[in-house]
C-alpha cells in the first residue's frame, strides 16, 4: 500500500514505533509500579496488593487481579471533567480490557485471597493510552508477585508470561504502526492488539471508522502489530532484568 495522507511526525516511517519508555518503582509506597511513555503518551501503573478477595470468590483459597483507568483533567488538550459518581462506558471498557489482558498473564489463580488492584492514570494523552496502560501494568504486576515472594507470602509467583499492546491502523491508505492521536483521529481504520510473550493473541479489536475494509488490510495490520510487539515485549524483558 502507499500514499499516505500525510507524513508522519518526527519522520517516523510507517512500521516504527514512537520512543518507547518503561520506569519501574516510581510510586514508592505500590508494591509494583510503572511509568510508561509511548510518544508523548504517560500513563502511571500501580500494582497494589490487598488481603482478601471479593465475596464470590472468598473461601475458595484463590486470589483476584482487578483494573482501575482514568485520565487526569488535563491529560488532553483541553480539561476533561472527573469521573466522579459514574464511570463512562469509555472508561469501562478500557478497564475490563486492562484486567482481561493481565490476567491472562497468570497460570491461575492459586496465590491465596489477595487482590492485586491495577490503577492505571493517564498523565498525557496522545494516542493509544490503553495499550500503554497494558504494557505498563504488566510490568508492575510482575513487581507486585516478586514482592509477595520475597515477603514470604508465596512460594513462586504465578506469572508465567508477559504481555503487551500496540495500536495499528490505515492513515490514507497506508497501514501504520502505534497511531498517535493526530493519527488517530482521521485514521480509516483503527485496531488494538495485544499479545503474550509466547506470540498468541490475548485480544484484538478492530474498527472500520468510516466504512469497511478487506482481509488483506487486516493481515497487514496485525504483521506490523507483531512486529511492534516483539519490540516492547523485549523492551519489558530488559526492564524486567529477565
Amino acid at each position: 500500500m502507499t500514499g499516505d495522507a500525510e507524513p508522519r511526525r518526527i519522520g517516523r516511517s510507517h512500521d516504527q514505533l514512537r520512543s518507547v519508555t518503561l520506569e519501574r518503582e516510581v510510586a514508592p509506597y505500590a508494591e509494583g509500579s510503572c511509568l510508561v511513555s509511548f510518544g508523548s503518551t504517560r500513563v502511571l501503573c500501580t500494582a497494589s496488593v490487598e488481603e482478601g478477595v471479593p465475596g464470590w470468590r472468598r473461601g475458595r483459597g484463590e486470589g483476584w487481579l482487578t483494573a482501575e483507568y482514568a485520565m487526569l483533567p488535563r491529560a488532553t488538550r483541553t480539561r476533561t471533567a472527573r469521573e466522579r459518581s459514574q464511570l463512562g462506558g469509555r472508561t469501562q471498557e478500557i478497564q475490563r480490557l486492562i484486567g482481561r489482558s493481565i490476567r491472562a498473564m497468570l497460570d491461575n489463580f492459586a496465590f491465596g485471597e489477595y487482590t492485586i488492584r491495577l490503577d492505571c492514570d493517564v498523565l498525557v494523552a496522545d494516542g493509544g493510552t490503553r495499550t500503554a496502560a497494558i504494557t505498563g501494568a504488566c510490568v508492575a504486576t510482575v513487581d507486585a508477585f516478586s514482592w509477595l515472594v520475597s515477603s514470604g507470602r508465596l512460594p513462586h509467583s504465578p506469572v508465567r508470561r508477559r504481555v503487551a499492546g500496540v495500536s495499528v491502523g490505515i492513515v490514507g491508505s497506508t497501514p501504520r504502526l502505534d497511531l498517535d492521536y493526530a493519527e488517530d483521529v482521521i485514521a480509516a481504520v483503527d485496531m488494538n492488539v495485544i499479545m503474550s510473550s509466547e506470540g498468541r493473541f490475548v485480544e484484538v479489536q478492530g474498527t472500520g471508522e468510516h466504512g469497511t475494509f478487506a482481509r488483506d488490510d487486516l493481515d497487514d495490520l496485525l504483521s506490523l502489530a507483531v512486529r511492534g510487539l516483539r519490540e516492547i515485549d523485549a523492551l519489558q524483558r530488559r526492564t524486567l532484568g529477565e
